[in-house]
């Protein structure tokens, strides 16, 4: 019987790895999809977008009535994630030139960008 008692423990051991394992894999697919708005009906792999005007708003929602986070530049650097429509979710890659943090999200149309690179 000493015999079967490590192969239960390495069998039981295995089993919580496996379990745990397809816990990590199922929240970082949920992450992913929670850090994009429900509101998207197009998504697309992560990419960087080039602005074309100066000073307009960076949406909290994709419309021109949601309200505004802030002003977005030529400068600033941004990495689109989704659309709905002619709007366009993005996160800022550096502090933007009006002063918008790092990291902050937003809406903005597609008139104001150049292209996806």
């Amino acid at each position: 019987m000493k015999l079967r008692t490590p192969t239960r423990l390495a069998a039981t051991a295995a089993l919580v790895l496996s379990a745990t394992a397809g816990l990590v894999a199922t929240t970082a697919s949920a992450a992913n999809a929670a850090s994009e708005p429900t509101s998207c009906t197009t998504r697309f792999a992560d990419h960087p977008g080039t602005i074309n005007a100066n000073a307009f708003n960076f949406r909290s929602g994709p419309s021109s009535s949601y309200w505004s986070k802030g002003y977005l530049y030529k400068t600033d650097k941004i990495r689109l994630k989704c659309a709905r429509s002619d709007w366009y979710y993005g996160t800022l890659t550096a502090r933007s030139k009006s002063g918008l943090p790092k990291n902050t999200n937003g809406w903005l149309h597609r008139k104001f960008l150049l292209h996806l690179a």
